[in-house]
């Protein structure tokens, strides 16, 4: 396994983060355990989650699966970079959601509780708080680091500007800033293009794309229709929408001789600022196919011809500007 700087920081990840949000709703604890003792086997370190994970099981379902995971010992923790986050409801009162220095002191205490742990590797702000300024989100997190429970500070779903505003806050606080920004990013939703990509590259931030497949139309959808297995009503008109391209998707993946799936996460790597996509394996078969993405080298036709199937977009403003 090579590993990777996750952005300008010391720290060394796998090429691909195991996504968790399946374990607990729609994976097994037993299995759960068993896709991420493989998952250090394969040389995978890079784990993340979140707190709301765990869907009609309750939030926190998901972490309380990792805590068990890591109270078996063996290194687990040890040898697991692990990345949670903050912000989604955690509760019905007011103060147990979003950014605030009292939330984010609250549910960074709980999901140590229920992931067993005394520190939290990437602690993440799952998604932008227009309510709180970001000095009161600075100095909670210097809180938490100050006392040991978080390393680093990631962010996810932020706008360009968002990481601009939240860098240059954290400079003038003498502090780190983000190391990561967690990405919707895929070949059907390459906006982050515009200005997410370039903005981490110009502070440093590793970006980690999530849903690298689409919700699965860009993991061989047709082929799988085709052998009979059925698509859920929301992936169908997803699907009818951009049956085109997905058509000449498939048909260039044959001719590379390559699994759609693999080939799309290798086009993430080749992307600038790109650290590490997250791969949610429901199976043992879907963690262990995607370590074939990290041997395929897309060359510059290759590169050429995805982006005429699914047109990408310069960085700003030269994509809509002289």
């Amino acid at each position: 396994m090579d590993y990777v700087n996750l952005g300008r920081s010391g720290l060394l990840v796998s090429p691909l983060s195991l996504g968790t949000m399946n374990f607990g709703p729609r994976t097994t604890e037993e299995d759960s355990f068993a896709i991420m003792d493989r998952a250090h086997e394969l040389g995978l370190n890079f784990f993340d989650t979140a707190n709301v994970y765990g869907g009609q099981k309750g939030a926190g379902i998901t972490e309380n699966i990792l805590g068990r995971w890591f109270a078996q010992g063996g290194g687990r923790r040890e040898k697991t970079v692990l990345a949670t986050k903050v912000y989604g409801d955690m509760g019905d009162w007011p103060n147990e959601r979003r950014l605030s220095a009292l939330n984010i002191r609250r549910a960074c205490d709980a999901s140590l509780k229920r992931m067993q742990t005394d520190y939290i590797d990437i602690y993440q702000a799952h998604h932008v708080d227009r309510d709180t300024p970001f000095e009161e989100f600075w100095e909670a997190m210097e809180v938490l680091r100050q006392q040991g429970k978080i390393i680093y500070v990631g962010s996810s779903n932020f706008a360009g500007w968002h990481i601009a505003k939240a860098q240059e806050t954290a400079a003038r606080r003498n502090f780190t800033g983000l190391i990561s920004e967690q990405s919707h990013y895929n070949l059907l939703t390459r906006a982050p293009e515009l200005e997410v990509l370039p903005a981490c590259e110009d502070y440093g931030l590793g970006v980690i794309p999530w849903s690298p497949l689409a919700g699965g139309l860009l993991g061989g959808v047709l082929r799988k229709i085709d052998k009979g297995r059925s698509a859920a009503d929301n992936m169908v008109k997803q699907l009818e929408r951009h049956r085109d391209k997905i058509e000449q998707w498939e048909k260039f993946c044959d001719e590379l001789n390559e699994d759609p799936a693999n080939v799309a996460l290798a086009w993430l790597l080749k992307q600038r600022a790109v650290a590490a996509p997250i791969i949610g394996p429901r199976t043992m078969e879907q963690l262990e196919g995607s370590l074939r993405a990290l041997e395929i080298d897309l060359d510059e036709a290759a590169l050429a011809r995805i982006d005429e199937i699914f047109p990408g977009h310069r960085t700003a403003p030269e994509d809509y500007a002289w």
